[in-house]
């Protein structure tokens, strides 16, 4: 067994904090105490590569197990990357390693659980956009603590940290009827996944909100990706679609695409149609005219996966709890 910080201060009866100081060289203890630390830490075999606690010591390794089913909407996407930041700034300040792992829904996916249960992980925090509950259900085997991200399933018993979909879509779609003063009509994903459900969630509470009908707002199913979403807005319209004055996309790949065909089917942006999306990624600023979208603060929600998923490893009698983090909407001029 490794000799940790704790194991010096308790063989000399000092604090943590202490010994802490003296073996990452850092002022707040007398020369005296400092060589005694340091002289009870090589006679235990110490390992000098590893910083102590409270300073830098690894607590362990943490998993970002990333589910994928369609590969539509995950993958190498600027969603994902702020994602992964988020999370691997949380683990660096409270000192675990991060491993991310893929995971794919196949006859190979047991095997998978089965290596990760193997391994020396503290915990999981798995990307659950594409995962339905059947595939959830696999994941309680493995006897590691698990919280998920982007996913939430009532008759599941995780812990999780999810975007506030229905907020987000319910103020996109408010603020399209309110400059254009007509129905919006929707730009729907293709692939259903509970965020996009939740997001048409929030879009018809809004039409109601406003008095009008559900069953009048003109919605056009796109493949969730910037190519699909063009080639099938693009034939809508050469089928002699009629576009509706303004649009809430599910995401921003599905606004970006069909803007994309709208424009070049001769509409302007937003005289003719306007748009929303929901993301906010990096490209929607550099769009002609930029994009109106749902802003997600992607890097708060991976720091805020790992606090949770530390409490969950020092509280193991903890209840499992919903996190859920607000969206906000930001204007520019597709509307």
């Amino acid at each position: 067994m490794k000799t940790t910080a704790k194991d010096i201060a308790a063989a000399l009866g000092l604090s943590e904090a202490a010994v802490s100081m003296a073996l990452n060289d850092k002022p707040g203890v007398s020369t005296a105490t400092r060589r005694k630390i340091l002289s009870e830490a090589k006679r235990r075999g110490y390992d000098f590569t590893r910083k102590a606690a409270y300073g830098n010591e690894l607590r362990g390794s943490f998993c970002f197990a990333v589910y994928k089913k369609s590969g539509a909407v995950v993958g190498d996407t600027p969603f994902f990357s702020d994602l992964t930041d988020g999370i691997s700034a949380a683990c660096k300040k409270a000192h675990f390693d991060l491993v991310i792992r893929y995971l794919y829904e196949d006859e190979e996916l047991d095997n998978q659980l089965y290596l990760l249960s193997k391994a020396d992980f503290k915990g999981i925090i798995l990307l659950a956009t594409e995962m339905d509950a059947a595939s959830l259900s696999r994941f309680s085997r493995i006897g590691i603590p698990v919280l998920l991200l982007d996913s939430y399933f009532e008759t599941a018993s995780y812990n999780c940290v999810i975007i506030n979909n229905i907020q987000g879509a319910y103020l996109a779609a408010s603020y399209l009827i309110k400059k254009t003063r007509t129905q919006p009509g929707y730009l729907r994903s293709a692939y259903s996944i509970g965020n996009f459900e939740e997001r048409a969630d929030g879009f018809y509470k809004a039409i109601r909100a406003n008095g009008m009908s559900t069953s009048k707002s003109l919605v056009h199913r796109l493949t969730p990706s910037q190519d699909g979403a063009y080639a099938d807005m693009k034939q809508l319209l050469e089928n002699g679609e009629i576009p509706a004055r303004c649009y809430f996309a599910d995401n921003d790949h599905i606004a970006i695409g069909a803007m994309k065909a709208l424009k070049e089917a001769g509409y302007r942006i937003p005289e003719d149609v306007a748009l929303i999306g929901f993301d906010d990624i990096p490209h929607c600023a550099f769009m002609d005219p930029p994009l109106t979208t749902v802003q997600v603060p992607k890097h708060i929600m991976g720091k805020t996966a790992i606090r949770r998923l530390i409490e969950m490893i020092e509280r193991k009698d903890a209840y499992p709890i919903k996190i859920e983090i607000g969206t906000s909407l930001i204007i520019r001029r597709s509307v």
